[in-house]
């Protein structure tokens, strides 16, 4: 009898390997709302701190150019959703954009939700079998194109709202999440909500493999620090030498911020990495760490640059920041753990875009793809692989006024080069970002072919995806 159990074991043990195998995996979706590229300890922030998040990348694969499909959220938060580019759908501006009052040009118009016809990444998932989670900023449209109503079971918090109605303490003046206890913080309450989801989800009878995208509202304004971190954080500030050119840059009408010395912007930040942490904490606790995609980015880059002096963050050496096609405004941090990646840091340094990540977790996840789905993302898998990706160049299409100073433009980048056009003074910009990524040297005069070439491809781009363009206010009626 002994005997038979012995063999039997062996093969029983290879059955249940064989299955554990081909368990569907998790995917732990994290969005920061205007967190810069170098917001980031592990992207060479020194004043702002993330511990778990730089132990993540030194598990993960570090994206070092990856950039935003837009400047400004609702554009890139319908790319991800839909692995389209945002004049393809409609969405070129937040929603629902600030308009044109003032301006010399008449900017098109946006579309002021996301179309229930476009089949989302939450969809793709529900339909593969995956219990479906969305929390925090949603930003793509009113009520009837919530995040239920485009793929995810269940909401909490995600509505039309840019930024937190009620500020970041409860009470949450936000319909779709009910007030915590006085003084809760909702960066807290957001990750909180995302581990009971995680936690309801593992001791659920059918154990469904979960897809949760926790889209924090942090580090947007207002900027109310965590009073936990403030005190810390401004003492901290004290020892930082004097910031360079008096602080601030002037960027056309705008002022840009040359040195990250904000206690209370430094202060969300660490409270979001801290509860980025608290989330990695219950997947390992729970024994499905190494069983769960993880991704970490943003929706543009951080706010650096205003009309006035005064925003809460700078990106130096990049350029300008939020709202601008300058590396400031759509060079972002991207952080992606497969499952049961080897425990060693990768750098992947090609060009990546929001469009992207659609298609990346479909393939990370086993599922097959959509035909015709995202036409405008790629699978970055061979990418994390080593090997080169097929794409000729990135292009961007803002063509609205922002609070930043940015006004309708363009935008291509194709290699170590890259092209931005300035509608309203129509103006043509040329820069090498390999050899200046603080974008300083104009080339313009150098480089005429080559700026000629990158313009007549950037049409080629905006034609095929629909673009709009501004028009003369003083020409609209000839």
């Amino acid at each position: 009898m002994k005997k038979v159990i012995f063999f039997i074991l062996p093969g029983f043990l290879l059955l249940f390997s064989s299955c554990q195998k081909k368990q569907k995996p998790n995917v732990l979706f994290i969005l920061v709302d205007d967190l810069g590229w170098n917001d980031l300890g592990c992207y060479g922030s020194t004043f702002y701190e993330s511990p778990n998040i730089d132990k993540l990348a030194q598990s993960a694969i570090k994206f070092t150019d990856a950039y935003a499909a837009g400047s400004v959220c609702s554009p890139t938060r319908a790319a991800l959703m839909t692995g389209k580019h945002p004049a393809r759908i409609g969405i070129t501006d937040w929603i629902p954009g600030r308009g044109d009052k003032g301006h010399k040009l008449k900017t098109p118009p946006i579309l002021d939700q996301l179309p229930l016809e476009e089949y989302t990444m939450a969809e793709a998932f529900r339909d593969n079998g995956y219990s479906t989670f969305f929390a925090g900023k949603w930003h793509l449209g009113d009520k009837g194109f919530f995040p239920e109503d485009q793929g995810f079971d269940i909401n909490i918090g995600g509505n039309h709202t840019g930024s937190p109605r009620g500020g970041y303490y409860s009470p949450y003046k936000n319909p779709q999440l009910p007030d915590g206890p006085k003084g809760e913080y909702l960066t807290d309450r957001l990750a909180s909500e995302t581990i009971k989801f995680i936690e309801n989800n593992r001791k659920s009878k059918d154990k469904k493999p979960f897809f949760a995208y926790l889209s924090f509202y942090a580090v947007h304004s207002p900027i109310q620090g965590c009073n936990r971190y403030v005190e810390k954080l401004r003492e901290k500030a004290k020892n930082l030498p004097a910031a360079p050119d008096s602080g601030y840059v002037k960027e056309r009408d705008a002022y840009t911020k040359t040195q990250q010395n904000n206690p209370r912007y430094a202060s969300m930040v660490y409270a979001m990495d801290e509860n980025v942490g608290r989330v990695i904490a219950k997947l390992k606790e729970l024994g499905v760490y190494d069983n769960t995609i993880i991704v970490f980015t943003s929706d543009n880059g951080g706010l650096s640059t205003l009309y006035r002096q005064g925003a809460p963050t700078s990106l130096y050496p990049l350029r300008a920041g939020k709202g601008w096609y300058y590396e400031g405004g759509i060079r972002i941090p991207l952080i992606i753990k497969p499952t049961a990646n080897k425990n060693k840091a990768e750098v992947v340094s090609q060009p990546v875009v929001s469009m992207d990540l659609y298609p990346t977790l479909i393939d990370l996840a086993g599922l097959k793809p959509v035909k015709d789905q995202y036409v405008d993302g790629i699978d970055l898998v061979p990418a994390m692989e080593g090997k080169k990706l097929k794409r000729d160049a990135l292009f961007w299409h803002y063509p609205h006024y922002h609070g930043s100073g940015w006004t309708p433009g363009a935008a291509i980048k194709k290699g170590d080069w890259k092209l931005i056009e300035f509608y309203e003074y129509d103006e043509t910009e040329l820069y090498n970002t390999q050899n200046d990524i603080s974008e300083k040297n104009n080339l313009i005069k150098t480089y005429p072919e080559k700026a000629d070439s990158l313009k007549n491809l950037l049409r080629e781009k905006q034609k095929e995806v629909g673009a709009k363009f501004p028009v003369l206010k003083n020409t609209i009626n000839q």
